[in-house]
């Protein structure tokens, strides 16, 4: 018999199965490792055994307020030894954005940044100043008679505005990114991710695409974006790390972006974990807005616990 739908593993065969179907697995991070400082069950024996396997493990994440560099030192410290080339953030995707198809002048063009560290040093590896982020004068109450970035006028060498995910924002953040993108034939809008939220444990919070929609919305641009589901970030990762994508699976908790990015981009198969955004009930759900997954799992950790029982 044919099975049709998802299918969800709950059996040691199904599991089984899953493991054989593929040679390389690509993760989000939130919502399927884990939940903001809380590693959820059996991560590191999953990630462990499928390493033993054999398997290439590359974390993929629409995350852009951690470089690849921080990203590695939160897997350390929950035991879990990751290399900063298996990592691929939107941060990361937005600068290689910038670098290879906006072909930005390092050294010479600057950026300003509406989002965190994550970006801005990401850029910076690549030779770019960025302006804006984290800059602590950002955090003062916003008066265009007197804010820094204002009284001398815009920085002529900014040609691009990059906006991500951004938990410090206020109208002073705002409002200065707006007057960069004012200047539409100058300076390019580049999102790093559509996620309209994030979870949390406990708690579901406001994500980066709510924020990139507030600039989208005042200056009535609408931005490239850079991570998942674009498929230009999967093009990259397919060709840094010389996959076959027939044998690729995509492990995500979101079906507008991790499930799309597999569907859209061609891979072998994807696996919806319901720890982060989604429920069973929208998993088996037959909806043009968003694609169904080949698998879907209450965890990720299930993979482990039911193969080795």
């Amino acid at each position: 018999m044919t099975l049709t739908g998802p299918i969800k593993i709950k059996s040691k065969a199904v599991a089984q199965e899953f493991l054989d179907s593929f040679d390389s697995f690509l993760f989000d991070c939130d919502g399927v490792l884990w939940l903001g400082s809380h590693l959820l069950p059996s991560i590191k024996e999953t990630l462990k055994l499928l390493t033993d396997l054999g398997k290439k493990l590359i974390f993929v994440t629409n995350n852009s307020t951690k470089s690849r560099a921080a990203y590695t030192k939160k897997f350390a410290g929950f035991g879990i030894e990751v290399s900063e080339d298996q990592i691929f953030t939107s941060g990361y995707a937005s600068a290689v954005y910038v670098r290879d198809f906006l072909k930005l002048q390092p050294g010479k063009d600057k950026v300003w940044v509406f989002g965190e560290s994550g970006i801005s040093e990401e850029l910076s590896l690549m030779g770019y100043e960025s302006l804006g982020g984290g800059d602590p004068r950002l955090d003062e109450t916003f008066d265009f008679k007197t804010s820094p970035f204002l009284v001398n006028g815009l920085d002529p060498d900014v040609h691009c505005v990059v906006a991500g995910l951004d938990t410090k924002v206020n109208y002073h953040r705002l409002a200065v990114s707006l007057q960069y993108l004012q200047k539409e034939d100058s300076v390019h809008f580049v999102g790093t991710n559509v996620d309209s939220t994030f979870p949390q444990k406990g708690f579901i919070f406001p994500g980066a695409g709510s924020t990139i929609a507030s600039l989208a919305c005042s200056s009535g641009r609408t931005p490239v974006y850079c991570g998942k589901p674009n498929i230009n970030m999967l093009n990259t990762i397919v060709s840094a790390k010389n996959l076959d994508k027939s044998k690729c699976c995509m492990v995500g908790d979101r079906l507008n972006t991790d499930i799309r990015f597999g569907v859209e981009g061609s891979l072998g198969g994807t696996l919806l974990v319901l720890t982060g955004i989604e429920t069973e009930e929208r998993a088996l759900e037959e909806d043009g807005d968003h694609p169904q997954p080949k698998y879907y799992a209450e965890k990720l950790g299930d993979v482990y616990e039911l193969t080795s029982s």
